[in-house]
Order: C-alpha cells, then sequence, then structure tokens
C-alpha cells in the first residue's frame, strides 16, 4: 500500500510539474504579444507626431520672415491666426456685405501658394483629413454674449468672412495653376467654418471659455488656417491592431 501511494504522488507530482511549465509558457506567450502590441502602438503613435511636428517646422520656416506685419501666430495645433478683423476686412456698418481689404488680398497672394505648397506636400497625402478656413468674430458688449440672436447674427457675418477668403484664395493663380488632381484634392478637405465668438480668446491667446478672462476684440477678430491631420485614422488603426 505504501508503494502505491508513492507512485500516486510521484504522478501528482509530475502532473504539477507540465501544469506549471504550460503556466510558463503561456505566461511568456502573452508577454511577448503585450510587448509587440507596445511596439505597435508605440509606432503608431511615433508616426503621428512625427508628422505633426514636420508640419509645423514647415508652416514656422515658411511663415516665419516675410510676413512680420501680419503678425502671424503659428500654434502646435497646426493652426495659422490672423488677427484683427478690421485690418481685414472693410468695415460695413448698414450690411453684413463682406469685402477684403486690398492689404489682405495681397498677404493671400503671398501667403495661399506657400501653403498649398505644404498642404499639398506628397509626404502629407495620407496624413491630412481636413483644411480649415475659420472666420471668428469678437461682441459688442458683454450682455451680447448671452443673446442667441446677436450669436446667430455673427455665425453667419463670420461664415461669409471664412466664404469670401476661400473664394478669394481659389481665384489666384496658385490654385488656379493647379492639376486637376490637386485641385480635387483640395475640394475634399478643404472647409471654411463660421465660429462667430464661440471661441474667443484672451489677452495671452487663450480660449476665454477655458480662461474666464476677459475678451481681447482684436485677437478675436481674426481668420484661421487650421490643419485636421488623421488623428482620428491612428486611433482607429491602434484600437484595430489592439483588437486582434
Amino acid at each position: 500500500m505504501k508503494e502505491s501511494s508513492d507512485n500516486n504522488w510521484i504522478s501528482f507530482s509530475d502532473i504539477m510539474t507540465v501544469l506549471m511549465i504550460i503556466f510558463l509558457f503561456i505566461s511568456i506567450s502573452y508577454m511577448m504579444q503585450v510587448r509587440k502590441e507596445q511596439a505597435q502602438q508605440d509606432k503608431i503613435f511615433k508616426s503621428y507626431k512625427k508628422t505633426r511636428s514636420q508640419i509645423y517646422n514647415d508652416l514656422d520656416s515658411t511663415f516665419s520672415k516675410g510676413f512680420e506685419k501680419w503678425n502671424i501666430e503659428i500654434e502646435p495645433d497646426l493652426s495659422i491666426k490672423i488677427s484683427n478683423a478690421n485690418a481685414l476686412f472693410e468695415a460695413q456698418l448698414y450690411t453684413d456685405e463682406v469685402i477684403l481689404k486690398e492689404d489682405f488680398k495681397d498677404f493671400l497672394s503671398k501667403f495661399s501658394p506657400r501653403f498649398l505648397t505644404i498642404i499639398l506636400n506628397p509626404k502629407y497625402q495620407d496624413k491630412i483629413s481636413e483644411i480649415r478656413i475659420e472666420g471668428h468674430t469678437s461682441i459688442r458688449k458683454p450682455i451680447d454674449e448671452f443673446s442667441s440672436k446677436y450669436y446667430q447674427h455673427m455665425v453667419v457675418l463670420s461664415q461669409k468672412r471664412s466664404n469670401k477668403v476661400l473664394e478669394h484664395m481659389m481665384s489666384l493663380d496658385s490654385y488656379t495653376n493647379l492639376t486637376d488632381l490637386d485641385k480635387k484634392r483640395l475640394r475634399f478637405f478643404l472647409t471654411s467654418n463660421g465660429l462667430a465668438f464661440g471661441r474667443s480668446l484672451d489677452g495671452d491667446n487663450n480660449y476665454k471659455f477655458y480662461s474666464n478672462k476677459n475678451i481681447d476684440k482684436k485677437k478675436s477678430m481674426r481668420v484661421e488656417f487650421k490643419i485636421v491631420t488623421n488623428s482620428q485614422d491612428v486611433i482607429n488603426k491602434w484600437f484595430e491592431n489592439f483588437k486582434k
């Protein structure tokens, strides 16, 4: 009976050893899979960050000289701010007609070809999902901030302004001389947007919505050119890899 009991114990010990080895292999396999997924994730986000950095550097090097009088501000979010709409559009006291000032037309004739060269660069062909021309207004007095009627009026006005900028850019040689394929690409991701005073800026160029500081009217009345990269595609790709 004793010999039988020892044999049973040895068999049980062997089984435990085998189970431990199997568990060890499973653990190692899982760790390798996790590392592989982490490496894929790092590669995806590294590529995304690299693209944003490259576009920012291209914008900065292109517009840092020759545009000083316009006080262009290039932000890390790949937006180009051109502030003070009074310097961009003719003042219309009794109508909402939008007329570009001659100086602003001159600016666009110099800005447009350089900007289009950047966004149409083949290396960014699958990196950009949208180019926004945004019109922003300010408010006449604090009470206007809470008037729905006034806000709606400003949305229409800011949309007209961004439309006018887009219309003028598309009338320039820098656009009309493009190939049909490049025009097709631009029509796919180039948009004009009227945002009224919803994203007004304070004196530090931060959104008033977050800072709760006073609105800087000149900075808030602006036109922005904003490059939107395919960040959502990057996130979707990461989730697809994660689920595999």
